[in-house]
């Protein structure tokens, strides 16, 4: 199953749901670019990781460093719906101490300062 990239802007924040799995190759560097392209614009990052079946290697190294990057350029980046899969990988490599993690897309969105509700497509 290949990545799908979705974006979506509520207020100052992008929110990009993943489905699919994260695994090198041109789809994780799609994600890459489109993150990088989010920072570079100074834009807040919500990845929402509801529909991931799977993440490498090449998937957390993507995910540390567009976290690093967007600390660097002076905005944030944080995960929310990881599910217990995930959640657990994040914590066997202590990653989850790395990032702000929230329960649903909107708990991540408020943690900005937006309210949910204001979404536009």
């Amino acid at each position: 199953m290949k990545l799908d990239i979705s974006t979506k802007q509520i207020g100052d924040v992008s929110v990009v749901a993943l489905t699919g799995r994260v695994l090198l190759g041109e789809e994780s560097n799609s994600l890459r670019e489109r993150i990088k392209s989010l920072i570079c614009e100074g834009k807040k990052i919500v990845l929402n990781m509801a529909n991931v079946t799977y993440i490498d290697s090449t998937g957390l190294g993507i995910l540390v460093a567009a976290h690093v990057s967007a600390q660097k350029q002076g905005t944030a980046l944080c995960l929310s719906d990881l599910g217990n899969k995930f959640h657990d990988l994040l914590q066997l490599t202590r990653l989850l101490t790395v990032f702000s993690v929230y329960a649903t897309e909107a708990d991540a969105i408020s943690s900005f300062g937006v309210l949910a509700q204001s979404v536009t497509a």
